[in-house]
């Protein structure tokens, strides 16, 4: 009987520990895209422009010490998306995207409250799939472009 308890341990039991210990090596795809706010209207709007070369992270950092875990830079492209590969799960991090540099100099300070986005990096919140969206990051141009007050007039409310 005690041959038999050990037997149905090895054949159940071990192989469900050994593939719970295994980490998950399915890599997550990270992209997003970084804007030059040309109307400085806090988002974007038909006038908005795209950063190509723009830099940005990925930082995760330990949720209790706030200690960082994991940091990766990329680059965006010439339609101001970016597009990096994260290797490990950060489950127990708090992760965020973030504006590193801006290659026009016209378009350079950060959007205030559009300079991160905070993105989910682990599988254990049910989201599917492998690739992850930020939200679209911003820079303010240092003057605002011409024909900005007519789009803005789009955007105001009116009483009646």
């Amino acid at each position: 009987m005690a041959k038999l308890v050990v037997l149905l341990f090895a054949l159940c039991v071990l192989p469900a520990l050994a593939i719970a210990a295994r980490p998950n090596r399915i890599p997550f795809l990270l992209q997003g895209r970084v804007y030059c706010d040309t109307c400085r209207a806090g988002f974007e709007t038909p006038a908005t422009t795209y950063i190509a070369g723009a830099k940005v992270k990925v930082e995760c950092k330990d949720r209790k010490s706030l200690e960082l875990k994991y940091s990766e830079e990329a680059t965006t492209d010439s339609t101001g998306t970016y597009k990096m590969i994260v290797q490990e799960d950060h489950e127990d991090q708090l992760c965020d995207a973030m504006l590193v540099s801006s290659p026009q100099s016209d378009c350079s300070k950060f959007a205030p409250g559009r300079e991160r986005a905070r993105v989910i990096l682990t599988r254990s919140k049910g989201i599917v799939s492998d690739i992850r969206y930020a939200n679209t990051m911003g820079f303010m141009r240092d003057d605002i472009f011409s024909g900005c007050s007519k789009i803005m007039e789009q955007y105001q409310e009116f009483d009646n």
